[in-house]
């Protein structure tokens, strides 16, 4: 079985998603691709330590530890650590904050309670207002097809500093998560193609192996061993505009002559 979480909305706008995950099974799993930068609350055999993760460009496989239990907090884009912005815990190199004590962890050299479930949304709003969480609305311009009077170069290089990721790439991703979702929810392969915008069949295998880790047969197979990580809710808004859009531009700004450069 793949692993399975709780997930909520959030009151603070800058916070797409709070999950919660509690006896999971130990085991192999793969680790999908992902464009958020978040953070996670492990407990684990007595300890609690917090994380910081950012996007993955590709699937790996990854370890659940027995009866860990887990608290996380998905970010909207553009929102990151202003001193540990996205690119540094890219990747899967995570950093894990130093502990202060059984309860607090260290931080801008201050001690912060851990958040749980509940509290999360106003640990968030406290980050914001000691300025170590920032926000880049020029993110959510770009992703929403929004006018920017900036230069490319402005616009490429706080982009990247605020996701760690080309626009191209997170529509990839987001697209190649959404035809996920549509596959376990029994949606045929050749309507998966179509809905998800993808060009033909080879085309959504190709990402589905990269971005995923398998194929959409291995992804429909109910007996299989491989084991997937997560899947949110997709929030329409990641999705790229719609599937019409995608399939002509791949989710670029129009604006912008060359969006591989961006």
């Amino acid at each position: 079985m793949d692993l399975i979480c709780d997930e909520r909305e959030s009151d603070s706008p800058f916070v797409e998603r709070i999950w919660h995950g509690q006896g999971i099974e130990a085991g192999d799993f793969i680790s999908m691709a992902e464009v958020e930068y978040g953070m996670v609350v492990t407990k684990f055999r007595g300890n609690t330590f917090i994380t910081l993760r950012g996007p993955a460009t590709k699937a790996t496989p990854a370890f659940c530890p027995p009866d860990a239990e887990f608290v996380g907090i998905q970010f909207k884009p553009g929102v990151f650590m202003r001193e540990l912005p996205a690119n540094v815990v890219m990747e899967r190199q995570d950093i894990t904050l130093p502990e202060a004590s059984s309860t607090t962890f260290w931080l801008d050299g201050s001690a912060w309670e851990y958040p749980d479930y509940e509290n999360a949304d106003t640990f968030v709003d406290w980050l914001f207002q000691d300025d170590l969480l920032v926000y880049d609305s020029l993110v959510n311009a770009v992703l929403d097809r929004q006018p920017v009077e900036l230069s490319l170069r402005t616009v490429q290089r706080r982009f990247l500093r605020a996701t760690g990721l080309p626009v191209n790439t997170i529509h990839q991703i987001n697209r190649a998560l959404l035809a996920t979702e549509m596959l376990k929810e029994g949606q045929s392969i050749l309507d998966t193609v179509f809905e998800a915008g993808y060009f033909d069949q080879p085309h959504l295998t190709r990402a589905l192996k990269r971005f995923v880790g398998l194929t959409p047969a291995q992804i429909t197979n109910p007996n299989r061993s491989e084991r997937l990580s997560f899947l949110y809710k997709q929030n329409p808004s990641w999705l790229g505009y719609n599937t019409n859009v995608l399939r002509m531009t791949d989710g670029f700004p129009s604006r912008y002559a060359s969006p591989e450069r961006f």
